[in-house]
């Protein structure tokens, strides 16, 4: 199935869609450094990454989530 057209969002959406992850950010401050931290301790000791993922996506963004296992794990090159 293709779509007929591509729907770009507006300014005010992409505004909107920024402002609310700033308050996120703000408001889940505190806990979402404790669960990074907890991230990365669990992938650097061959834990149960996932199990870590789950809780600390209800305090962090994706681009958080990303940028942490990318700090302990580097990027991640399939092999050919």
């Amino acid at each position: 199935m293709i779509p007929g057209e591509v729907i770009r969002a507006t300014t005010d959406e992409k505004e909107g869609q920024l402002q609310t992850l700033a308050q996120v950010h703000h408001a889940h401050a505190e806990k979402g450094i404790e669960q990074l931290v907890a991230l990365k301790k669990a992938a650097i000791s061959n834990q149960n990454v996932f199990e870590r993922l789950m809780e600390a996506s209800k305090y962090c963004s994706l681009g958080q989530l990303t940028h942490a296992l990318y700090e302990v794990g580097g990027q991640y090159r399939r092999n050919m």
